[in-house]
């Protein structure tokens, strides 16, 4: 057994299970990758690390520096754990609806808590956190939207560890978000394998899917563009939010996956997809574990009531 030096040595691979039994179609194999594995819990450690590493090699991060981000989730949570170790100060740009446990691990890891509108979601907090680093030069606004080290890392890590652990893969889906994990993975397969398939999950426009959001919202992130990103994939599945739950209440029954909610989308993604196609491997991503999500009654509470309680918080 190796010691590693560092919690951050333990961001990346990530396991992938074999989750077929769920599968409509007998001559479809399906397989999730783990993201909810790593340090902090989500798929974002990895392009946390990788961000405030290169700003590092940069020359824009020094011990004491002060980082701006704007979050309602996974990457905030990242940024956090790391900027404690690393010893600089922290300011999420948090929407003022994201769930309790969100918060709370902010405050964990000793972040400061800069809260956004609510009514304006995640979209708000980028506006806003904008906003303040432009009065405040001397802060480092990583952007997540539009950081190259974010799709970079998923087609340097992610990418090649999905390639390995299923090199039959046909397909692989994966929620819409800042988009850096499509991009960065789907580029990747493309080059290895011309053939595979990359499709996004994205909610309806103007519906919540915790961790998801749809282009038709009138936000592109800059990494979807400067990645081509519409070159890049193939299709994607809309999926609501009563849908999402219950494929993350499967996972949790039938896999004993604990997931977030964005990742039962992609399991709904995936399970359409073995629909339509007669024989295949389907990847898909979970994104973050439920852990985070548990003040919604996501497992607990009336399929109905926690469909329509959803819309009133952000998850991104």
């Amino acid at each position: 057994m190796v010691a590693h030096s560092s919690i951050l040595d333990l961001i990346g691979n990530t396991p992938v299970v074999d989750v077929s039994k769920l599968s409509p179609n007998p001559n479809v194999k399906i397989f999730a990758k783990l993201e909810n594995q790593n340090p902090a819990g989500s798929v974002k450690d990895r392009i946390a690390k990788s961000m405030v590493l290169q700003a590092e090699e940069d020359g824009l991060l020094k011990p004491g520096s002060t980082l701006i981000e704007p979050s309602s989730g996974n990457t905030g949570i990242a940024l956090a754990m790391i900027a404690s170790m690393r010893n600089y100060k922290l300011k999420i740009v948090l929407p003022e609806n994201v769930s309790i446990e969100r918060k709370q691990l902010l405050e964990v890891w000793g972040a400061e808590i800069i809260p956004s509108p609510g009514e304006l979601g995640s979209n708000g907090a980028v506006k806003l956190a904008k906003e303040i680093s432009e009065k405040n030069p001397d802060w480092v606004f990583l952007y997540q939207y539009g950081n190259e080290s974010n799709p970079q890392v998923h087609y340097e890590t992610t990418g090649p560890e999905i390639l390995a652990d299923v090199p039959g893969i046909t397909h692989f889906v994966a929620g819409l978000g800042t988009s850096g994990t499509l991009m960065g993975v789907g580029k990747f397969l493309r080059e290895h394998k011309e053939d595979v398939e990359i499709l996004a999950v994205e909610p309806p426009s103007g519906e919540v899917v915790q961790g998801l959001r749809s282009l038709e919202d009138g936000f592109i992130p800059p990494v979807f563009e400067n990645w081509k990103g519409l070159e890049i994939l193939n299709g994607k599945r809309i999926v609501r939010p009563k849908e999402s739950i219950h494929h993350t209440r499967l996972l949790a029954s039938e896999c004993g996956i604990f997931s977030g909610i964005s990742s039962g989308a992609a399991l709904a993604g995936a399970l359409r997809v073995s629909e339509k196609i007669e024989s295949g491997v389907i990847v898909f991503i979970v994104c973050d574990g439920g852990w985070k999500y548990l003040s919604t009654g996501a497992w607990s509470g009336d399929l109905e009531d926690v469909a329509k309680s959803i819309d009133s918080i952000i998850y991104f």
